[in-house]
């Protein structure tokens, strides 16, 4: 039966409704604005990621022109300015998407192009600076870290400074990466004239490495170089060889070059 203005179930509603109108509007309003937060976030996130894409892109193409024309030793003075000037507009373009998105995958990769630019030019203290605002951004990926310490490490020790190399070398580093983390300590125990550390570490270097049937010439040459027989490492199963025996897949083995200076 409809209720009308004069029923007695009427006035029954309209008082319920005095009552807890004010909380049913609230709840409606709680969640809209939850909604429409959630949208919002979602849009504007995407979109903060997409401008950071478009910049990153930007910096790709700029370094790759940069790159290319620094191998030409025989530039005419003409190409020698633009490069200079394309150099400066890397740099800007790079600092420019790190003040504005600097918790992002995406300022990384371009303080490590900055770093890399800046190691090849000899600038070490400022790649230095590079890799520690590098360091500073938390991606949640210790892969990520260890790469950036790595390289840290090494262009604080071609800039001289041992000691704080040492201290960042000796970090914790995932396993992946702890042949790197060995060969790199021991690059510093020998700067410092510490030999019996950095045959140690050396070693220790190679045995990871032959545990993952890896080698490497030039941590072989630098233990040569101190009396040190490297123990020859097996050639590790071609895929295809491997395919044939076992799926197993082949272990990730980490990309980190310590025994090229400072390399980004």
């Amino acid at each position: 039966m409809a209720l009308t203005p004069n029923s007695p179930n009427a006035d029954n509603s309209m008082q319920a409704l005095k009552q807890y109108g004010s909380y049913i509007v609230t709840a409606i309003l709680l969640a809209l604005a939850a909604y429409f937060g959630w949208t919002y976030w979602q849009d504007n996130h995407a979109r903060v990621d997409t401008v950071a894409a478009d910049q990153y892109a930007d910096i790709q193409r700029l370094n790759a022109e940069v790159s290319l024309a620094s191998q030409n030793p025989d530039l005419e003075a003409d190409a020698k300015a633009s490069l200079e000037k394309s150099r400066t507009q890397l740099n800007k373009n790079i600092d420019t998407l790190v003040g504005t998105h600097g918790e992002s995958v995406y300022a990384w990769q371009a303080l490590m192009i900055k770093a890399r630019q800046q190691v090849d030019s000899d600038d070490f203290k400022a790649a230095g600076e590079s890799f520690k605002k590098a360091l500073a951004i938390d991606l949640g990926d210790a892969g990520l870290e260890a790469i950036t310490r790595l390289r840290y490490a090494t262009t604080l020790l071609a800039a001289g400074d041992a000691k704080a190399a040492l201290t960042e070398a000796s970090r914790y580093m995932p396993s992946s990466f702890e042949a790197s983390q060995q060969e790199l300590l021991g690059d510093i125990y020998l700067a410092q004239d510490n030999t019996d550390s950095a045959i140690k570490s050396y070693n220790n270097a190679w045995n990871l490495l032959r545990e993952r049937q890896e080698t490497r010439a030039v941590l072989a040459l630098k233990m040569e170089s101190l009396g040190i027989v490297p123990e020859p490492i097996a050639e590790q199963t071609s895929l295809i060889q491997e395919s044939t025996a076992t799926s197993q897949a082949p272990v990730m083995e980490d990309s980190v070059e310590t025994n090229t200076g400072a390399g980004a």
